[in-house]
């Protein structure tokens, strides 16, 4: 796995590992918090045989003393010298207990015994300091003169350096138990970030898309308030004429990218009625269809967007358009074609068919052989784009798809789970559907590319006499249409 996928990883869950963290460095807080604060003091003693009479002499009394200060040190470390401590500072506790209180270290190639003792004030880790030394010196006086001759060259323990009285407490140590606690709170966060995106089924990046299908995200949509306003706002995002935001652009950038990919499926023979669903309501399919049909219109390409969803129908409002009479009247021969298509105010290439009437069979109407006879007439002049139902709760989609050139099937990001787009492609492969791609939508900000933003984006004022220019032309295009279609 490489270090960009870790990131990933820890960005997509960058909740749970923060929340892990703090709590970590919270409970490093409280422990250090509670424990009771521990003081010590260093003294030391000298291994020493005497005064020498000779050069030769003192040369092997020190080397007798170095070999036996590191047996001392066994000797400072054992209850009878703790025993000793006890009876003259008049402690109530065991040897065994004071003894884990002290430590003593003897310097490489030095006569030196320093003993550090900690206690829990600063005044009895420096008496308990002194009284160590002078009990080391007490035992080894029993151990070699314990007459109590003082012969010469007799080894003996001398105090050299008396305790200072401590300043500070050397446990605990807040800055130390708090940067412990952070790591292993990064440590735990990544497991658990680790367990998550393991077992976490939704899809949210166009890499676990394709590693996982064999199918191509055509398409990322960034996620952007302007999406989620009423309907009627969709479809002028897509074409950004009044001045978009930086997120508006970055939007109409991507259905851009989609217009262009559509367009180079098959160079020989392009795709040219195009069904846009998805597995489940709310991953934002009709908004896709809107804002790719007005996104093709603005190329110069004439557009016709049907309204095939005849349960739920949405693209006549998003349009401002009348909902009145649309495709189920068509197909039921209750109105002509010409009649129903309608020109959508301020996409000069894009006419819209609406839904029409809501039928009480709408699968077998989105399946009949006039719907087949219809998508071709309208395919003859225009590129046909079908907002169509989801794919899992009925089977509209399917049998739309299995009469159109594909489908695009619109997923959320961080919301579908791989087996709702799995039966969703597996619902359009059981009718011999195409699927032309995946379009990635509602895909968060922190996952998208920087290349819009790099270039920037500006807004398109178009002048007046333009503007009217291009109304006069696409009313008389969709004229063309309606004779086309007529």
């Amino acid at each position: 796995m490489e270090l960009r996928e870790y990131w990933r990883i820890l960005r997509a869950h960058w909740v749970g590992v923060g929340a892990i963290v703090a709590a970590t460095v919270v409970l490093a807080g409280i422990y250090t918090w509670t424990q009771p604060k521990v003081y010590a003091a260093n003294s030391s003693g000298l291994v020493s045989s005497g005064p020498a009479m000779d050069a030769a002499s003192a040369s092997i009394n020190d080397s007798l003393a170095k070999s036996r200060a590191t047996s001392y040190v066994r000797i400072a470390t054992s209850r009878a010298t703790a025993q000793d401590v006890i009876d003259e500072l008049g402690l109530d506790v065991s040897p065994s207990t004071l003894v884990r209180s002290i430590t003593v270290e003897q310097p490489l190639d030095t006569v030196n015994l320093e003993v550090t003792a900690r206690a829990g004030t600063p005044k009895d880790a420096q008496r308990l300091a002194d009284a160590w030394v002078r009990g080391i010196a007490n035992q080894v006086q029993a151990i070699e003169d314990p007459d109590g001759k003082q012969a010469a060259g007799t080894l003996r323990v001398r105090p050299v350096e008396t305790a200072a009285l401590p300043t500070a407490p050397v446990s605990p140590n807040p800055p130390r138990n708090l940067v412990l606690g952070a790591g292993v709170g990064v440590l735990l966060g990544f497991g658990y970030a680790r367990i998550r995106h393991s077992s976490d089924r939704r899809l949210r990046t166009k890499e676990g898309v394709e590693e996982h299908f064999s199918v191509n995200v055509v398409g990322q949509i960034p996620s952007s308030p302007g999406l989620d306003r009423e309907a009627q706002q969709r479809a002028e995002l897509a074409v950004g004429l009044r001045g978009p935001t930086v997120e508006q652009a970055s939007s109409s950038e991507a259905f851009r990218k989609l217009r262009t990919n559509l367009m180079y499926m098959n160079v020989d023979n392009p795709p040219r009625v195009v069904v846009v669903t998805s597995p489940l309501p709310g991953d934002g399919k009709s908004t896709v269809a809107a804002n790719l049909a007005a996104a093709v219109a603005t190329s110069g390409e004439d557009v016709v967007l049907v309204d095939g969803d005849l349960r739920r129908p949405t693209v006549a409002a998003s349009f401002g358009l009348a909902e009145g009479a649309g495709l189920s009247d068509v197909l039921a021969g209750r109105i002509a074609l010409d009649e129903a298509v309608q020109q959508a105010a301020g996409h000069p290439n894009l006419a819209v068919l609406a839904a029409g009437s809501i039928p009480p069979n709408p699968s077998e109407l989105l399946g009949s052989k006039s719907m087949r006879q219809l998508l071709q007439k309208l395919a003859a002049g225009a590129l046909v784009v079908v907002d169509a139902p989801p794919l899992l709760p009925v089977t509209d989609a399917a049998v739309l798809t299995a009469r159109a050139d594909g489908a695009f099937v619109v997923i959320s990001a961080g919301r579908t789970l791989d087996e709702q787009l799995r039966q969703a492609l597996d619902h359009l492969d059981a009718v011999d559907a195409t699927t032309l791609g995946v379009v990635l939508n509602k895909v968060s900000r922190r996952d998208q590319g920087t290349y819009g933003g790099y270039y920037g984006y500006s807004s398109t004022t178009e002048q007046p006499g333009r503007s009217l220019g291009r109304r006069a032309q696409g009313k008389r295009r969709a004229s063309r249409l309606r004779a086309d279609v007529g």
